[in-house]
């Protein structure tokens, strides 16, 4: 009698396995997306190239957003943008609020929140600067008391002032338009950014004068954020899909054409500067 209940207890705990095994299937990440039919992405106002809403229509424009829907037409759904910042789009992929977040700089302390997925780029650290000067500097030149660097607080760039330029003197601000003003009113030599932001910030404002690539070329991978919680199908299917369009430069094809408004081309680019 006591086998037959052992039994019978084996066999239950194998339906319960079989059941939850069937269970979490039925909600993985790409069914709860399709079942939705909505794609949601952490969207970041005036972030151009990277992400842009129309106040007057609502639409949204930015090389970010038309990845994010490729990857949405890939799965056969449509794409719903949601209102976000940099500094809440990790938070929002962390609570569910979205599914993905692009264009993430990829530090390693940020992965300690989020998953990230294969590079769908890679983002030079670059300097922008009115001085002539500073054309041909490189990361040890720049290495000096008498420059003096503006940079925002906590971002990746200020964590490139930190390992390049110990001995820099570094101005630390709140937010990328304080360290644009620093630059402007002659407070600082430069500011530290990445290659698109700094092409489409000189297009914008003449008086920041150019963007230069020191050497030795700096670049970070740019990844896609996803919950670590989503099952290992969604994680998968989505770092392919940023390695297949790197890998056959659709990636390219998207960025150039959110630069495009801005009148910048692949030839405009700085020299030195690689998408890989």
């Amino acid at each position: 009698m006591r086998v037959i209940n052992t039994l019978r207890a084996l066999i239950f705990t194998l339906i319960c396995a079989a059941t939850a095994t069937t269970a979490v299937a039925q909600t993985s990440k790409v069914d709860e997306i399709r079942s939705r039919g909505t794609l949601r992405m952490a969207g970041i106002l005036n972030e151009d190239p990277y992400f842009s809403k129309d106040p007057r229509t609502g639409e949204w424009r930015g090389f970010a957003v038309e990845m994010a829907r490729d990857i949405a037409e890939n799965i056969g759904v449509k794409l719903e943008v949601v209102e976000s910042s940099w500094a809440n789009s990790i938070l929002d992929v962390q609570s569910g609020k979205v599914d993905l977040a692009l264009a993430l700089t990829a530090l390693p302390k940020r992965a300690l929140s989020v998953h990230f997925t294969s590079p769908t780029y890679y983002n030079s650290f670059v300097i922008i600067s009115p001085k002539a000067s500073m054309k041909d500097k490189t990361w040890a030149q720049l290495n000096d008391p008498s420059i003096t660097i503006a940079v925002d607080l906590g971002s990746a760039q200020d964590q490139i002032t930190k390992q390049m330029l110990p001995k820099a003197k570094i101005l630390r601000f709140k937010t990328r338009d304080e360290a644009v003003i620093a630059l402007t009113s002659g407070k600082a030599d430069a500011v530290i950014n990445t290659v698109l932001n700094g092409m489409v910030m000189t297009k914008k404002n003449a008086a920041l004068g150019k963007v230069y690539v020191p050497h030795p070329l700096l670049s970070s991978p740019s990844v896609i954020g996803l919950n670590y919680k989503t099952d290992d199908t969604w994680k998968q299917f989505v770092s392919a899909w940023a390695d297949y369009n790197r890998r056959v430069g659709n990636n390219q094809t998207w960025i150039l054409k959110g630069l495009e408004p801005f009148g910048i081309g692949l030839d405009d680019l700085p020299e030195g500067f690689s998408f890989n």
